[in-house]
């Protein structure tokens, strides 16, 4: 693949350029990802007999590549990150493809840690690369659309589940591996379609952490923490408490991105005129009532109405959490935004190898104690956005700092 400037693709077909780039890759992602999830808990229960303690301990070891991330700026070395991002989407494909071959607690384990390398270093770089190549200004917007091109890749996905599983008597086999199939065939046409695009920044290829990001990295944190509550309990509970079945869940799933669809690039327009400060303690003070429903619904008995209502406003609150991105964005050398993107991968991971191992036997005992923790956790999350200021920018992080100029290698911590 030729090299080519992001100030030369102007001249481009809008099918060729860096933006279009972003969503073909940010719809293929998902078409592999979202039938994994919309299959994987009724599988690993009817295949493999798995309780709250063994999908706790899958998705620990889902999450980590994520927390091993970090080594995302060693394969930089060798690697552009253009080309590994392509390379992360086959490997998730072919993980998914081949899900249904091993129907074992060790076998799942295994085929879910592939697919995480892949997902996990694919969101690692992709997250990267946007921020790289969209416009400080037109980011939440631009970034807004790629959710809803995501969303809507799920969208197809959970759909063709809805309408055809029954009706054509599918097996597992069969969907995983037509998904898997279906991304690798466009990361191979994104392979050769596309230029290598380069940035006017060149990428520091080291480990950067700085003072000044601090509360960017306490907000990934937590967000990873809290994240791994609803992905790994909320669907399950479904499942396991109110007995949906393939089609029933993956019906959900598909209310919530189309939802999703409409609603993201709405976000986007908002963070670009309210700020990112506002946005995020909308979206944390959203999130703490809705965990705290879902503890009440171990404690008033309420159906599975109830249950699925909360599970897609959940996702509507999460899909304001790019804001994060567009904060730091803000806020950072534009050399760091790969490593950093890296480091910020693995902090966001940081509980997600333990938590879901651990809460899984919490599970056991009191599901509605998993929820109220992961309340408590969205609450911190809410003060925490209380200290970004109105308008972020280098020098300017929190309400904490003074307004300054602070030149790329301040504040450095380690290299």
């Amino acid at each position: 693949m030729r090299m080519m400037p992001l100030a030369d693709t102007l001249g481009l077909p809008f099918w060729r350029r860096p933006v279009f780039l972003l969503c073909l890759m940010a719809a293929a992602m998902p078409i592999s990802f979202a039938t994994w999830s919309a299959l994987l808990n009724n599988f690993v229960i009817e295949a493999a007999g798995f309780t709250g303690v063994e999908i706790g301990w899958l998705h620990t070891v889902r999450e980590i590549p994520g927390f091993l991330a970090v080594g995302v700026i060693a394969v930089l070395l060798v690697m552009r990150e253009q080309v590994l991002a392509l390379v992360a989407l086959l490997l998730l494909g072919v993980a998914t493809a081949i899900t249904a071959w091993f129907p074992s607690f060790g076998g799942l384990l295994f085929v879910t840690l592939l697919s995480s390398i892949g997902f996990h270093y694919f969101e690692t770089v992709n997250q990267s690369l946007q921020l790289q190549w969209i416009d400080k200004k037109r980011a939440p917007q631009v970034i807004g659309w790629i959710v809803a091109v995501g969303s809507g890749a799920s969208l197809v996905a959970y759909g063709l589940i809805v309408l055809t599983w029954k009706l054509f008597d599918l097996s597992y086999d069969t969907v995983f591996m037509t998904a898997g199939l279906v991304t690798i065939a466009i990361a191979f046409y994104a392979i050769l379609a596309f230029p290598q695009f380069e940035a006017p920044h060149p990428q520091n290829k080291r480990m950067v952490l700085r003072r000044r990001y601090w509360l960017y990295y306490l907000m990934q944190f937590m967000s990873g923490a809290r994240r791994q509550i609803f992905v790994v309990f909320a669907a399950f509970m479904m499942v396991e408490r109110f007995g949906m079945d393939v089609q029933a869940l993956t019906a959900l799933f598909l209310i919530n991105y189309m939802a999703n669809m409409v609603i993201a690039p709405l976000i986007g327009r908002w963070i670009g005129r309210f700020g990112e400060r506002r946005m995020l303690i909308l979206e944390y003070a959203g999130l703490t009532a809705v965990f705290v429903a879902y503890g009440c619904l171990y404690v008033f008995e309420w159906d599975w109405h109830v249950a699925a209502t909360l599970y897609v406003i959940n996702h509507l609150f999460f899909s304001m959490a790019f804001a994060i991105k567009t904060y730091f964005q803000k806020i950072a050398d534009p050399a760091d935004i790969a490593p950093t993107a890296a480091v910020a991968f693995t902090i966001n991971h940081i509980a997600a190898v333990f938590l879901p191992a651990g809460l899984g036997y919490l599970w056991v005992i009191s599901p509605k104690s998993v929820f109220v923790l992961a309340a408590a956790m969205a609450l911190l999350s809410l003060l925490l956005s209380l200290l970004i200021p109105r308008h972020p920018e280098p020098g300017n992080e929190t309400i904490f700092a003074a307004r300054r100029v602070v030149p790329g290698s301040a504040g450095k911590l380690s290299a």
